[in-house]
């Protein structure tokens, strides 16, 4: 059995506290508890709360996107039943247990100054995300790819939105419906 490294416990167990908990709400000294190492250990792989922060963020954006673009794949077909299936991903997302929103948009809601960054590495995500929705749009023969992109990233985070705020695991097939209705006056015949 390959034993986890210290940076990977320790990114861990900070992530699962992020995530739930908060970034402002989760000090290191519970970091620290939890993950069952020494202060100075942390430090040496994490010199700052912000570095361990973006190294969270950073792993969970290539993770997330990760899963998201396989789960599309898995539900979906060609590209243009992708672009529906996103929705179908979501709501396979909002009906896990240990869902407590976008970790993007609550990183990004906790730091107010749009330059710090934090929500650098919050907007980094949600452009890279946006690139991906763009890159189906394309290739499903759909213009003007830009718009038709920004208008289902727009479903995308409402529906991520209400899912966390209204524990409302719905929101992912009411945005599809929307995004279905959306895509059928670009889709040509």
């Amino acid at each position: 059995m390959v034993r986890e490294s210290r940076y990977d416990l320790i990114l861990d167990k900070a992530a699962e506290l992020f995530y739930k908990e908060g970034i402002h709400a989760t000090g290191i000294d519970k970091v620290v508890e939890r993950s069952g190492v020494a202060k100075m250990t942390l430090y040496k792989y994490f010199p700052s709360k912000e570095q361990l922060v973006l190294a969270y963020l950073h792993r969970r954006d290539e993770r997330w996107r990760s899963w998201f673009e396989q789960a599309a794949d898995r539900l979906g077909g060609k590209p243009y039943d992708k672009l529906l299936a996103m929705f179908d991903a979501l709501e396979e997302w909002f009906a896990g247990e240990n869902f407590y929103g976008c970790a993007f948009i609550n990183a990004a809601a906790e730091f107010g100054d749009a330059s710090h960054p934090i929500r650098l590495a919050s907007a980094e995500h949600k452009a890279l995300v946006m690139a991906y929705v763009k890159r189906l749009v394309g290739e499903a023969g759909l213009q003007p790819e830009e718009d038709i992109a920004e208008q289902l990233c727009l479903l995308l985070e409402g529906a991520i939105v209400t899912a966390q705020v209204r524990k409302d695991t719905g929101a992912a097939q009411r945005a599809k419906r929307a995004a279905g209705a959306l895509l059928s006056i670009y889709k040509k015949e």
